[in-house]
């Protein structure tokens, strides 16, 4: 279980590489390693989620968590492109380093990012929105805990929106997150990927 994406500590190896890729306009460096989540670019899913996400509709306060942050590619394109401040979380040691080493990087300054098991350590009471590109390996209830507690962290009006694959668990995220918001919709799909937001 230790070289997971999602374990709290990898072990394997390190596998630095470095590469670029545009996000929202910007062009990214990124330096990743082994043991964390999509190493070698960008993967579809978040792309998705990054150009889909609409940070206009929330509420003016509150800040924007990110959820299973990985290397830090949705939390820093939506904090450079909304300007808003973005707080960032992973369970694995080795992807929140190399996040924040992304974030010094690509100059962004309105981030906070840091280890936390989903919800356990985070900074903030309440958010103006969550975002997550969940860590489906790591089980539906992982996901469904993602999904359910954001509820109450969110504040009135603030939106919890996720990518998740049609074959890896849409429908039943999709329900899971109209049981516990009373609504979600379905904002995009492409090729496979569905981007679903609940508004509180």
């Amino acid at each position: 279980m230790t070289n997971h994406y999602y374990s709290k500590n990898p072990t394997t190896d390190h596998d630095f590489e470095q590469w670029s890729f545009e996000l929202r306009g910007k062009n990214f460096q990124f330096v990743t390693d082994s043991g964390v989540f999509s190493r070698e670019t960008v993967d579809f899913g978040s792309r998705v989620l990054i150009d889909t996400f609409d940070w206009e509709e929330l509420p003016k306060e509150g800040k924007i968590l990110d959820v299973g942050c990985g290397y830090g590619p949705i939390g820093l394109a939506i904090a450079s492109a909304s300007q808003r401040f973005v707080e960032m979380v992973d369970i694995n040691s080795r992807a929140v380093e190399l996040a924040q080493g992304n974030a010094n990087r690509n100059g962004i300054k309105q981030v906070d990012i840091h280890q936390s098991n989903i919800y356990e350590d985070v900074h903030e009471e309440t958010y103006a929105a969550i975002i997550s590109n969940p860590p489906i390996r790591a089980g539906k209830k992982v996901v469904h805990e993602i999904l359910t507690q954001a509820y109450p962290r969110l504040k009135t009006g603030g939106t919890l929106t996720i990518v998740i694959q049609k074959k890896q668990g849409a429908p039943s995220a999709q329900s899971k997150m109209a049981e516990t918001f009373g609504n979600a919709e379905i904002v995009k799909k492409e090729k496979g990927y569905y981007i679903i937001k609940s508004v509180k």
